[in-house]
């Protein structure tokens, strides 16, 4: 498969590898009984507020923190242009911030595609549960070149920030993020933004039985708008059609489209 996908984008580019994800999309394609989504709220506060008793409330707890570690940590069809890009970029790039990085997941799948470990100091920005587990984890595995902060502003400068998965998780506006690094990384890729051409909307994701997450569907005009803001220029972007999905209580909405992004900060 990963075969295929890297034919796809040498001939065609990352359009060239979105396509190819569309045509394999049939089996992922959003259902409104899928009870993975519940709700549809107007800010992540809301949808805090709404987590159903005996759960767990957010991504920052110990006991979830292990969920979908292994799958996380392979390459999967959606990392492709990720990958893609890294493999373009790195020999411009010594630290790269992975925002929402989980434990290393992303550094893990490519660090022996990539010679991670030789090329680049790789950081890890999570909750403080994730940090903990994280750190931990790294020093029984060895991997020296990757590390964790709790606080995004006490990342080190980085040539690249990495956000794969994080956008329609985090309770500040994604301007605001930016704006606590000790500078603007010169590079940005963002995978997997959950966006939707109508109003933003917050829904609670499903974590087994064990806890519900806020998910935000962000209205991608303004998102777009977000990083011009922000002065970055999008060089390229692409579809992830097997993270669409649609919300049962509110299949009125739509399916939310799932895309990726890589801009560079204007000179």
């Amino acid at each position: 498969m990963l075969s295929k996908l890297r034919t796809a984008f040498v001939r065609h580019g990352l359009l060239g590898v979105a396509m190819h994800a569309v045509r394999r999309a049939h089996s992922f394609l959003p259902r409104a009984e899928d009870q993975r989504f519940r709700g549809a709220f107007g800010s992540y506060q809301e949808a805090m507020a709404s987590v159903r008793p005996g759960l767990l409330a957010g991504y920052d707890n110990d006991a979830i923190v292990d969920m979908s570690f292994e799958e996380l940590s392979t390459i999967r069809s959606s990392d492709v242009p990720v990958l893609v890009l890294l493999e373009r970029l790195l020999p411009n790039v010594k630290c790269i911030l992975d925002a929402g990085g989980h434990m290393g997941t992303k550094y893990r799948a490519f660090r022996e595609r990539l010679d991670l470990d030789n090329k680049v100091r790789w950081i890890v920005w999570d909750t403080p549960a994730i940090v903990r587990a994280g750190r931990k984890r790294a020093v029984t595995e060895g991997l020296a070149a990757l590390s964790f902060v709790e606080d995004i502003a006490e990342a080190p400068p980085a040539d690249l920030m990495l956000c794969s998965g994080l956008l329609q998780y985090i309770d500040i506006p994604f301007v605001d993020l930016v704006r606590q690094l000790p500078a603007k990384p010169p590079h940005l890729i963002l995978n997997k933004v959950a966006t939707r051409d109508g109003p933003t909307v917050v829904t609670l994701e499903r974590f087994g039985d064990k806890a519900e997450v806020p998910y935000q569907i962000r209205n991608r005009e303004e998102f777009v708008g977000m990083l011009d803001t922000l002065a970055y220029d999008i060089v390229e972007e692409w579809v992830v059609p097997e993270f669409s999905h649609v919300i049962p209580e509110a299949p009125q909405l739509g399916a939310s489209t799932s895309r990726g992004y890589y801009a560079k900060l204007r000179s």
